[in-house]
């Protein structure tokens, strides 16, 4: 999505478009009546947005969310369910339609109000003015790690405590008592006094009738059942024993597949195609021609795959053939020169007076870093089902934006938005690429002009060379230390500025900082990529800081905490994981090396110690060690679960990967050329959690950042090299450097 800010979006939005604060009277009203043809069936009452419940008492959370491995379906199902007393024996989840009356406002009332709650008074005006505002963007995203903290705070808490509001309003009414005579639990409304008990389920209907409370008593979190507990996850069962239905499960009647090539380079255009052997080939049905990609239509996906490589398809490839990895690091190094020089750079951070505190420094220490282009390299491939009939757009995929693949695919073939349906099924992993609707708008318009149904499936070749990757950066630094070894002053400028805007900021107390970048623009297409430029400035960062630790012959995780004292939340993580990684305990072996790294992101905090040993060249990791402060952990599983996922993640890329451009093309392909990290490599990860009391943060982005950085500065403790370029893959390691008197502590600065 380009230069494209979530945050920044949201409040341009609101605050410019939809006029929040002067009440325009965009009010949503009761809309369970408006909503409850989407997502109830006859035995099924919705009482408001989020929860319906049946006529056998079950209660189904509806979320808007997608389910990619992160467990949140679950997760926001947990909080309203512990909100309502629901029995969570007997709570679903239903993900909530593609359709505008579920754009996700609490999505956006998360990013601009955090954890605040609004007055009562204006309740309705601002969830209305969201509302608004994110039918207008068409945005139902997964992502950012934002769902606990947006949906769940601002829609599935306040839904099931009004949800337990109104049944016990209904109770009391049918009763003939008072409110305050009545309690609930496990999804049944109770009367002390009497004993009597009766389900949820025979109060629904008249709860129902009611507007729903816009600002219900929320419960303290000593009176949670659920929150904070590990409870069951609802997708884990049908995962395991193969009922969990992907995209590219689906299948319809008559249905076709299709396979599908773009211009290997960016922006290329189709000029030509001789289609003649691949018309020919078995099976094949047609030959699709798009603006920019070329499609063949078969009775089978291998049979669409095989004719497609008998096509002769010419490019116009718009000047970007000569593009390279190196002339595009030439253009960062350049860009970067020339705003160093010429004062036009832009302002990130700027603090006191870096320059004359490096200018009296005792020692001044300069690096530049750089990290490649990155693949998102989903377990399952891009899909998507399309079926057009009798006036409607029948779409089966998954997707992190579903209300925006809607719209992207209607504008794409002409249909009005409400005869566009999107089947959203689980998804095999998203990372931030199935945010963008690409691969679903090449399915609708190949079935469009193939006039069969249609399933397009993108090879991983495709995938590989075709994707919106995590960017390419370089960052330069410079920082001076005093006599004491204390950094003074802290320079930091790099390519580009994407999201979130907080990524290069550092959390040490350094009195004088300067951060700023300049804009670098390349032909390769770049979008969300797990944890964001986290990912690039928590490598850069958290690198930079080991060298000045080192430089000033002091201990890393020392220096550290020294520099955090007025960051107590971030101190405690930090500590906590020096202290489970037994930091103070030398590590045996001259070829074994300690690294720490710290990270604060999506409103989590994440400390991560790392054991290598490198022999002949070869990193092994023996043990990385994860502490995290997640505010509050919702599900504390869930959260272990998710630092694991992300640590792998970060492995993968800080060992092996690298997307790489020659002459204007992706150069890998497949896993042959593009490594992951097998199971044999994942070490043994240890998770402590954290519930420090602050805002609840994120938890399937927060564990990537800090991997790279913690494994590349045990590199250094075990090796002396220090690494500054990622992958880690392309570095000899079959050396040593000698001057290095410990394996976890710092030597005396160096000449």
């Amino acid at each position: 999505m380009g230069k494209w800010s979530r945050r920044a979006l949201l409040t341009s939005g609101v605050l410019g478009g939809s006029a929040l604060l002067v009440g325009i009277g965009l009010r949503p009203g009761h809309r369970a009546p408006k909503l409850s043809p989407l997502v109830a069936d006859s035995d099924e009452t919705l009482i408001n947005a989020w929860v319906k419940i049946g006529s056998d008492n079950i209660v189904t959370a509806v979320v808007p969310h997608a389910e990619m491995g992160q467990g949140i379906h679950s997760t926001l199902a947990q909080m309203l369910a512990d909100e309502m007393d629901a029995d969570w024996r007997y709570v679903q989840t239903l993900e909530a339609p593609a359709h505008e009356e579920y754009a996700n406002y609490a999505l956006g009332k998360g990013f601009i109000l955090g954890d605040s709650r609004v007055p009562a008074i204006l309740s309705d005006t601002v969830d209305g003015a969201f509302l608004s505002l994110m039918q207008t963007i068409n945005m139902q995203l997964t992502g950012g790690s934002a769902s606990v903290r947006t949906t769940g705070l601002h829609a599935m808490r306040v839904a099931g405590a009004a949800a337990r509001q109104m049944l016990m309003g209904a109770a009391a009414e049918a009763w003939k008592v008072s409110t305050n005579e009545l309690h609930t639990e496990d999804s049944h409304v109770m009367h002390s006094a009497t004993g009597r008990s009766e389900p949820y389920s025979n109060f629904v209907t008249a709860a129902a009738s009611n507007k729903p409370p816009s600002n219900p008593k929320l419960k303290k979190a000593s009176q949670y059942r659920l929150m904070g507990t590990s409870v069951r996850r609802g997708d884990i069962e049908p995962k395991t024993n193969g009922l969990a239905k992907f995209g590219i499960d689906a299948v319809v009647p008559g249905m076709k597949y299709a396979a599908v090539m773009r211009s290997p380079v960016f922006g290329g255009r189709l000029m030509s195609v001789n289609k003649a052997a691949a018309e020919a080939a078995p099976g094949v049905v047609r030959v699709v021609e798009l603006d920019n990609a070329v499609a063949v239509v078969a009775d089978g996906y291998w049979q669409a795959s095989q004719a497609l490589k008998q096509l002769d398809v010419s490019w116009d490839n718009l000047g970007n053939a000569d593009s390279s990895s190196q002339s595009i690091f030439f253009q960062f190094s350049k860009d970067l020169d020339e705003a160093s020089t010429g004062n036009n750079a832009k302002d990130d951070v700027v603090v006191g007076d870096v320059d004359a505190a490096l200018g009296e420094a005792d020692r001044v220490i300069e690096s530049e870093y750089r990290v490649p282009y990155l693949a998102h390299a989903t377990m399952e491939p891009l899909n998507c089902t399309v079926w057009i009939h009798d006036g409607l757009c029948e779409v089966w995929t998954g997707s992190q934006n579903p209300l925006g693949a809607r719209a992207d695919i209607a504008e794409a073939i002409g249909f009005e938005p409400n005869n566009v349906e999107i089947h959203n099924g689980f998804l095999g992993g998203g990372f931030g690429r199935r945010a963008y609707s690409d691969y679903a708008v090449q399915a609708a318009k190949v079935s469009l002009i193939a006039g069969v149904p249609v399933k397009l499936i993108w090879s991983r070749e495709e995938d590989v060379r075709q994707d919106r990757y995590r960017p390419a950066a370089t960052s330069r630094f410079r920082a001076g230390l005093d006599s004491k070894g204390q950094p003074v002053g802290w320079i930091n400028l790099y390519v580009d500025k994407h999201d979130p805007a907080e990524a290069p900021h550092i959390p040490y107390a350094i009195d004088n900082q300067r951060i700023q970048y300049v804009l670098s623009p390349t032909h390769v297409p770049f979008g969300f990529w797990r944890s964001v430029d986290h990912s690039q400035h928590g490598f850069f960062t958290e690198s930079f800081v080991d060298e000045l630790a080192w430089a000033a012959g002091k201990d890393p995780f020392e220096f550290r905490r020294e520099l955090l004292s007025n960051q107590p939340r971030l101190k405690a993580v930090l500590e906590l994981a020096a202290e489970k990684s037994d930091w103070d305990n030398e590590l045996l072996g001259s070829n074994r090396g300690r690294g720490i790294a710290l990270q604060h992101s999506f409103g989590s905090i994440v400390a991560q110690v790392i054991d290598v040993t490198v022999e002949s060249g070869i990193v092994s990791i023996d043990r990385i060690v994860c502490a995290v402060d997640t505010g509050f952990a919702i599900n504390p599983d869930g959260v272990r679960a998710q630092m694991e996922s992300g640590i792998v993640y970060g492995l993968t890329a800080a060992l092996y990967g690298e997307i790489s451009i020659s002459n204007g093309a992706v150069s890998q392909s497949n896993f042959h050329d593009y490594e992951m990290v097998r199971i044999d490599q994942v070490p043994d990860i240890e998770t402590h959690v954290i519930n420090g009391g602050g805002p609840i943060g994120g938890a399937g982005e927060p564990g990537t950042p800090a991997v790279a950085p913690a494994l590349a500065n045990a590199i250094f403790s075990a090796t002396g090299t220090r690494i500054r370029q990622l992958p880690i893959k392309n570095y000899d390691l079959t050396f040593r450097i000698e001057e290095r008197a410990s394996k976890r502590k710092a030597p005396l600065p160096l000449g």
